[in-house]
């Protein structure tokens, strides 16, 4: 059992696949926010059974001190399965995730954590709110296409929340827990089982407006990215969680 005097603050997790190109980087920037937000923390690099050389770049890439660790497992088992492994290793007293391309620039945690201070469990970066700041949009079919799967998000799973992917949220780190443990999706639709189970285990979700650039570079295919969330919705749906 960790001691409690030992937990860090923030434990922030990236969960990284195929990321040898822009890894280092993204640590970099991550490290020199964390050294200057004036609490102990922890950053969880996961890799998801990559197989480029993103292991060795995080290696070589990450400090000497004990402020970076990483999890690593073979083979590829998605990004649901890798943010659920760092929430598993994470310490802290907060929980954030945030994606490697650093898409919302990390010193957007700062809104983050205003949310968790005016009382709200659960935090998310959203594309959708009002207030939201996209200086570089997807493409065009990309933008089309998301917002019209998260119409059908609403119908399915989460009425009222208009930006369920955004790869940018911060949780207490009892709702991570215990909000992780009951998961089972693996893929893209992890955001929406996250969030389904925060609302049926009464935790608050605050949707956050942030500012959030397209980067060249994603591993997604729109279409078929869409097919698994809806499918992954439908498992979900049938899915028999244990009773809180």
């Amino acid at each position: 059992m960790t001691n409690v005097e030992s937990r860090p603050f923030l434990s922030v997790i990236i969960p990284a696949y195929n990321e040898q190109d822009r890894i280092t980087s993204t640590l970099g920037k991550v490290e020199a926010y964390l050294d200057g937000f004036g609490k102990s923390f922890e950053l969880i690099i996961v890799d998801d059974g990559s197989a480029d050389n993103t292991l060795e770049s995080v290696r070589s890439g990450s400090r000497a001190d004990t402020s970076t660790r990483i999890v690593t497992y073979q083979p590829n088992r998605g990004k649901g399965y890798a943010v659920r492994q760092g929430v598993f290793a994470a310490r802290g007293e907060y929980i954030a995730f945030t994606d490697a391309d650093l898409s919302a620039p990390i010193d957007q945690l700062t809104k983050l954590f205003d949310a968790l201070a005016e009382g709200y469990d659960v935090a998310i970066g959203s594309r959708a709110a009002k207030g939201a700041e996209i200086p570089i949009h997807q493409p065009f079919y990309r933008e089309f296409g998301g917002k019209a799967l998260n119409r059908i998000i609403q119908i399915l799973a989460i009425p009222g929340i208009k930006d369920t992917q955004c790869g940018f949220k911060l949780f207490t780190g009892n709702a991570a827990r215990e909000i992780f443990s009951m998961c089972f999706l693996n893929g893209w639709g992890f955001d929406i089982e996250v969030l389904y189970l925060a609302r049926k285990l009464g935790y608050s979700i605050a949707e956050v407006p942030v500012k959030w650039s397209h980067v060249e570079g994603s591993k997604i295919h729109p279409f078929q990215a869409a097919l698994r969330v809806i499918a992954d919705m439908i498992a979900m749906r049938c899915h028999h969680y244990p009773k809180k």
